[in-house]
């Protein structure tokens, strides 16, 4: 037998991740429920800026999968922004990771407000982002909301890697 500890960063991650969808899921009144962080995104983020080597791009695909499914969306929509916005963390991490956390909070509203573009694209096809724009600026609020609440899910979730030993 070793005397190797036994790691239980796979677990980690996933419950993190399952978190995120209770969060998602959470009812909230229909005010509150325009302010509603991308909770999803934002762990995607930080996984693939803290452990690019074990979160990236499939994983976004899969986590994307299970978000169109639970929301019955287009097939295929949240995994495929959420693939693209775990391609460009993964491409970015060394970078991103360099920043201070204001800087950082700034990357984060570009990606989920990319995020956001993306989904309002595919949802109305071709022209879905001239065409389909939404009437209101409150669809780009969550954008706003995820970057404000960055420095904390960043402070949570690197507590929670360091205590459980996930790496």
């Amino acid at each position: 037998m070793s005397n190797r500890p036994v790691s239980h960063g796979g677990i980690i991650i996933w419950v993190s991740f399952a978190m995120a969808f209770i969060l998602t899921m959470l009812p909230l009144s229909e005010q509150l429920a325009t302010y509603r962080p991308e909770w999803i995104t934002l762990i995607l983020i930080y996984w693939c800026l803290a452990l690019p080597h074990r979160v990236g791009i499939f994983t976004g695909w899969f986590i994307g999968f299970l978000l169109d499914i639970h929301m019955g969306s287009i097939l295929g929509q949240h995994a495929l922004t959420l693939a693209v916005i775990a391609y460009l963390s993964y491409r970015l991490h060394v970078r991103i990771r360099l920043y201070p956390l204001i800087q950082q909070s700034l990357i984060i509203l570009l990606l989920v407000t990319l995020s956001q573009m993306m989904l309002l694209w595919i949802s109305g096809g071709i022209s879905g982002v001239v065409n389909q724009a939404p009437g209101d600026w409150s669809y780009w609020l969550p954008s706003l909301t995820s970057m404000l609440v960055w420095p904390w899910v960043f402070f949570l979730m690197r507590a929670i890697r360091r205590i459980y030993g996930v790496n």
